[in-house]
C-alpha cells in the first residue's frame, strides 16, 4: 500500500473514514479481503508470499493499515514479515492496546514501515527508527500517508492528496454515504496528481500503473455511528477500472 487517508472524527455520522490505495508488484500473488482470523474476526486481504496483510479490520472496530516504508537502503529479506505484524495488531481490542503490544517489539526487527491503528475514537501511526518504534497519536482531522520515509508535509504532491480528502469533509457532513463514496472513489482512481520527488521523478498520481509495478486494490472503510456499522468497500484491482464491490462483514455476537 502506497497511500492511505485517514478521515477522522469529522462527521459525527461517520467519525472514521478510511480509504487506500494499495501499490505492490503485479506478479506478488495474494487475496481480497475475507475472514481470516477468528476470535476476534478479522477481514483483511492476504499476502500470499509472507502471509500477513496490508489492511484489515476486526470485531472491535480496531483498523490496521501498512505502507512499506520506502528508504535508500535495500528491504532486508532476513527480517520478520511487516504484514505480519499489521496482522498481529489486528489481534487486539482497540488502539491503545495495540500501541502497547507495538511498543514492545523491536524495531530493527522489521524493514522501514508506517503503520495505522485507529478506531472511532482514537488514532495512531507507529513507525520503526533503528530499534525504536516511534508512535503519534492523530488528532481529529484528514490525514495522508504515504510510503516515504520523509514528513509527509514535505512531500510535493501531499497537498494537493490532502485537499483532495478534505473535499469530502462536507459530503460527510450531509449523511448519505453514497456521495462520499463516490468522491473517494474518484481520488482515489487519480492519474494526475504531481509526482513525488523520488530521484527518477516519476509522473505517477494515487493510482499508479508502471510496468510490472502498480495499484493492485483499493479499499474504502466507513464507520457509521448511528447503526453501530462497518461497510467495507473493495476493488480487487486498478481503481481506475475495476469496480467496487461490499464485503461482507460477520454479524455481531450476541
Amino acid at each position: 500500500m502506497c497511500t492511505l487517508a485517514l478521515l477522522f472524527q469529522q462527521s459525527a455520522e461517520y467519525p472514521l473514514v478510511v480509504a487506500a490505495n494499495r501499490d505492490e508488484l503485479l506478479a506478488r500473488p495474494s487475496a481480497g479481503p475475507a475472514k481470516v482470523l477468528d476470535n476476534p474476526w478479522v477481514v483483511a486481504g492476504l499476502d500470499l508470499v509472507a502471509g500477513g496483510t496490508w489492511l484489515g479490520l476486526n470485531e472491535h472496530g480496531l483498523v490496521a493499515g501498512l505502507l512499506n516504508r520506502r528508504t535508500s537502503k535495500p528491504v532486508d529479506p532476513l527480517r520478520r514479515s511487516r504484514g505480519s505484524l499489521c496482522l498481529e495488531m489486528l489481534q487486539q481490542t482497540s488502539p491503545e492496546e495495540a500501541v502497547e503490544a507495538l511498543r514492545k517489539w523491536d524495531g530493527n526487527a522489521y524493514n522501514p514501515f508506517r503503520l495505522l491503528l485507529a478506531s472511532p475514537a482514537a488514532a495512531y501511526v507507529g513507525q520503526n527508527r533503528g530499534p525504536t518504534i516511534q508512535v503519534q497519536r492523530l488528532p481529529p482531522g484528514v490525514h495522508v500517508l504515504t510510503n516515504r520515509d520523509a514528513d509527509e508535509g514535505t512531500c510535493p504532491s501531499w497537498a494537493r492528496y490532502r485537499a483532495v480528502f478534505r473535499e469530502a469533509v462536507p459530503l460527510l457532513e450531509k449523511g448519505a454515504i453514497d456521495p462520499v463514496l463516490e468522491h473517494l472513489q474518484r481520488a482515489l482512481a487519480d492519474h494526475t496528481a504531481p509526482a513525488e520527488l523520488t530521484g527518477e521523478d516519476l509522473p505517477v498520481g494515487l493510482c499508479v500503473h508502471l510496468g510490472n509495478y502498480g495499484t493492485r486494490s483499493s479499499t474504502i472503510l466507513f464507520y457509521a455511528a448511528r447503526q453501530s456499522r462497518w461497510r467495507f468497500f473493495h476493488a480487487e484491482g486498478p481503481p481506475c477500472s475495476a469496480p467496487y464491490s461490499e464485503i461482507p462483514l460477520p454479524a455481531p455476537q450476541a
